[in-house]
């Protein structure tokens, strides 16, 4: 029964639980909250009604709202542990269990069915062109002779592209219908009016809420949550600032050199105010070389994928696990060129180099507004992005 626990997802938030904490089933972020909130004489204010929603992405949003979520739902410093369970608790816990693994089994045979019917890459479903013909990944005379490998690409590449749509805000049409909305000249004055902080703030909001999209993204990809917490936490701290740049393109219009912020599409000249022109047109300058790619929806949710799963990030624990993920996205995004006869994509791709470039400038700009302003970061920034960027962060190590 212990080890099935993990099938019913927090119930504070809706992560991937690990287990009975305070009392109960929750995921290690909440149970990590509710420790903390439980320490001195803390207390939480809500800015809003009170009746904030919490979930996996906008849980660090509303401490207020999610402890008293904690105390309603049951978590107590003094709750009786999963041992000393009444009989009537633990039976129907079971119940709940069996339920859970039974919708699983369900989905994943609803998975199976459609991953052909989807288009995906892969020989056995025809989407790829016949036995000779310049895009077919090799010969294959029928499903038995198809390489062992093909239907697990094949689901692999259906995960990729769901976790990316899922993750992805805004839709593909709501950003069309906005293209063209762009800021006024009186507006984007305002912005430049900002004090150097506010809009450091600002962005760094903006930047945050993006990171959680990442997260949510990589819980979401197959085989990330496989990976030891260390090697996860080691792939989300040095990548999520790379997807996000790569997601950027999807939000960026290169007819007017505009990307959207805060509801419309501004230039670069918004944001002056932040005192680093040269970082904020490298970051656009990036946008346009991604977007003169055409890349579509299925290229970028790939893109981002072997971004973040890059097995030469330091402090690893288990390297070769992380390369093996990586090799099988590798190929998984080369059947789908072939299919799509877009092979010449890869060697188009900016380089790694160019992606670690812009996050080290991101960081010097950081430090430098942090000389500027030693009180800002820790008063007025999201916890997450002083944790993943603040000069002082200890980069994570073997445990």
């Amino acid at each position: 029964m212990r080890a099935h626990i993990e099938v019913i997802p927090c119930k504070i938030c809706g992560d991937k639980s690990s287990g009975i904490h305070y009392g109960v089933i929750t995921c290690e972020g909440c149970k990590g909250f509710f420790r903390r909130s439980q320490q001195g004489s803390l207390s939480y204010a809500c800015s809003r009604q009170q009746n904030c929603p919490i979930d996996r992405a906008s849980r660090n949003r509303c401490q207020h709202c999610r402890l008293q979520k904690c105390l309603r739902l049951g978590m107590s410093r003094d709750a009786v542990k999963f041992g000393r369970m009444s009989k009537k608790q633990r039976d129907r816990l079971h119940a709940e269990v069996q339920q859970q693994l039974e919708q699983r089994q369900r989905e994943r045979a609803a998975q199976g069915g459609a991953a052909f019917a989807l288009g995906l890459p892969g020989c056995c479903g025809h989407p790829l062109p016949p036995t000779g013909t310049p895009g077919c990944p090799g010969p294959c005379e029928g499903r038995a002779s198809c390489s062992p490998g093909t239907e697990a690409e094949e689901l692999l590449a259906q995960d990729v592209l769901r976790s990316h749509r899922e993750t992805s805000q805004p839709r593909t049409e709501e950003l069309q219908q906005r293209r063209w909305d762009t800021f006024s000249r009186e507006e984007v004055c305002a912005y430049q009016r900002k004090p150097m902080q506010e809009m450091w703030e600002r962005c760094a909001g903006r930047l945050t809420e993006a990171i959680q999209h990442v997260v949510e993204f990589a819980k979401r990809l197959r085989g990330f949550m496989e990976l030891c917490q260390n090697d996860q936490i080691v792939l989300l701290k040095a990548g999520a600032m790379e997807v996000v740049l790569v997601r950027m393109c999807r939000a960026f219009n290169p007819d007017n050199r505009t990307v959207l912020f805060e509801g419309k599409y501004a230039g670069t000249e918004l944001f002056r105010s932040l005192g680093c022109h040269e970082l904020v047109g490298s970051i656009f300058d990036f946008a346009q070389s991604l977007c003169a790619l055409r890349l579509s929806e299925s290229e970028v949710a790939f893109l981002c994928a072997i971004v973040l799963i890059n097995a030469d990030r330091p402090w690893l624990q288990e390297q070769a696990k992380v390369a093996r993920l990586r090799g099988r996205l590798e190929v998984a995004f080369r059947l789908l060129l072939r299919r799509t006869h877009r092979e010449g994509l890869l060697a188009r791709l900016p380089p790694a180099g160019r992606l670690r470039a812009l996050c080290s400038q991101h960081v010097e700009q950081l430090q430098a507004f942090r000389r500027l302003h030693p009180g800002a970061l820790p008063a007025a920034f999201p916890p997450l992005y002083r944790e993943l960027f603040a000069a002082d962060a200890e980069a994570p190590g073997p445990r």
